[in-house]
């Protein structure tokens, strides 16, 4: 009981150290894929100063707002281009200028679905090869004379800016305002020109400050046209507050995937040394379950040897009154004036006292310790000479014994193998019949062992008792002793051979012994 519950608390503590290692390589694995995000994260961020910058530079160069034709370009460059280290790991794959409402300004790249409700509000949305990310920065706002912050506006086509029936365009042509000559407002003359070439940044704007005679912000000269109403809303819509980034993330899904398939290798090997500690200790306990078993047989198998060495002296000392009494038997049947009746009592006292004897006999035989003392023998010879003291027997029984098979030298004890022929012979005796056949043969079966057979043309051994013959006192004869065979089996085993019991067909019992070793093998 004790050794079981220490089981229990080793086991326990083997599952909770597997426990713990994988909730820590869950926690590591966590870690990765939050850092890669972060990772992912501060490129974007990178890529969105890249352009806050580049919008920057082309509004200090103009001077004011930045054409729509100007910018598109480079955003395509970073997408599509991927020459800069930094853009090259990211793998830009869309980008969208944002106003105030969210609407995009300019744009390239994959399109981009800015109606989901979580992108606007978490910021960005994970998909299942790509990330969109929104990254609200300042986009070239700079500060005027009297304070005001004056975002980055970016123009769209001059198509559009003097087509008022050009589609997409939300603001109509309006006519100069009162105060100003078409001569002055020469970007209205150059527009109205179909062959008119759009001119650059720098001549067409004015630096932002500047007011006019009433005491208003000066505007460019191209937007002077529009109302104060539809001004506003135009500067609302093209000024840019925001951008929103598509990024591949196949490099991050590379580095999680690798960081996943090493956390697996590692629970992996976690996995296989909790099971080999928790099979060590299994096979350590059984070890020493089995230590203490072998402790106890131990102790029990000397236990029997003490009561198997006072049995065979107790059967050794019941002889002697047993051929006493044998004796006195024999004198009384002798004498002349004892009448039938005593003479044939004293006979029934001799035949029951030889049966006890030959029992004694054999036990004090079977409990006797086996010494083998090896050395080469000629099988047929000790065959011959046990089958010629059963000759009695065999003759009185009307029996035919025929011996075959090849000369064969063996190692063996000469006097046990001798027992052991004679008790297989003498059970094969036993088993048949009046004019029964008896067979022994002998032959090698390769170059250093041979096989002894004793056939019989008996009733057989059944299957289920073919095992359970060899056991000692069990037998099928009546006046079996049971401990012949056993006898057998003990010698057998003590030579280090085999025997088995096999059917005769198609009647009889064989008695095989094998893995005889040949001499000067």
């Amino acid at each position: 009981m004790e050794l079981t519950r220490r089981s229990l608390l080793v086991y326990g503590l083997l599952a909770a150290v597997w426990l713990l290692v994988l909730g820590w390589q869950i926690e590591e694995h966590h870690r990765v894929k939050e850092a890669a995000k972060t990772d992912l994260r501060n490129r974007s961020k990178d890529i969105a100063k890249t352009v806050s910058a580049f919008i920057r530079g082309l509004r200090f160069r103009g001077g004011g707002p930045v054409l729509q034709e100007q910018l598109e370009p480079v955003l395509n460059e970073l997408v599509n281009g991927r020459t800069n280290e930094l853009f090259k790991s990211s793998e830009l794959m869309g980008i969208e200028l944002l106003n105030a409402a969210g609407e995009p300004v300019a744009s390239a790249g994959v399109p981009i679905d800015m109606e989901q409700k979580d992108l606007l509000q978490e910021g960005e949305r994970w998909g299942f090869r790509s990330v969109t990310l929104v990254n609200p920065v300042n986009l070239g706002a700079t500060l005027s004379s009297e304070g005001v912050t004056n975002p980055t506006v970016v123009l769209p086509p001059f198509r559009q800016l003097t087509n008022s029936s050009r589609e997409g365009w939300p603001f109509p042509r309006h006519e100069p305002r009162s105060g100003e000559s078409s001569g002055s407002n020469a970007v209205s003359g150059r527009h109205t020109e179909a062959t008119s070439v759009p001119p650059t940044n720098s001549a067409l704007t004015e630096r932002e400050g500047r007011r006019d005679g009433d005491g208003r912000p000066r505007r460019p000269r191209w937007l002077r046209w529009m109302e104060d109403k539809e001004y506003q809303p135009f500067l609302e819509k093209r000024s840019l507050h925001g951008l929103v980034l598509v990024v591949s993330i196949e490099s991050f899904q590379a580095a999680i995937t690798h960081d996943f398939w090493l956390r697996s290798i590692l629970m992996l090997l976690a996995t296989i040394s909790v099971v080999g500690y928790g099979l060590a200790w299994g096979n350590l306990a059984k070890s020493s379950e089995l230590q203490i078993r072998l402790v106890r047989a131990r102790e029990l198998n000397t236990h029997l040897k003490e009561m198997n060495l006072a049995a065979a002296g107790l059967a050794h000392e019941t002889r002697n009154p047993l051929n006493i009494i044998r004796g006195l038997a024999q004198m009384i049947s002798k004498r002349e004036d004892a009448p039938p009746e005593i003479r044939e009592k004293t006979r029934g006292i001799i035949d029951e006292t030889d049966k006890v004897t030959a029992q004694l006999n054999e036990f004090i035989n079977y409990s006797r310790p086996r010494e083998v003392r090896r050395r080469a023998l000629a099988l047929g010879s000790v065959v011959n000479e046990v089958v010629h003291a059963l000759n009695y027997d065999l003759e009185e029984n009307h029996i035919r014994l025929e011996v075959k098979g090849e000369p064969v030298n063996i190692e063996a004890d000469e006097q046990l193998l001798r027992q052991a022929l004679f008790n297989l012979l003498l059970n094969a005796v036993q088993a048949v019949d009046g004019s029964g056949q008896i067979e022994v043969s002998a032959e090698k079966r390769n170059a250093s062992e041979a096989m002894l057979e004793v056939r019989d043309n008996g009733p057989g051994v059944p299957s289920e008792r073919r095992t359970e013959i060899f056991k000692p006192y069990f037998t099928t004869q009546k006046q079996g002793t049971g401990l012949g065979l056993a006898v057998v089996q003990q010698i057998v085993l003590a030579h280090g051979w085999e025997i088995e019991c096999l059917p005769n067909e198609p009647k009889g019992a064989v008695f095989r012994i094998t893995h005889l070793k040949l001499a000067g093998h």
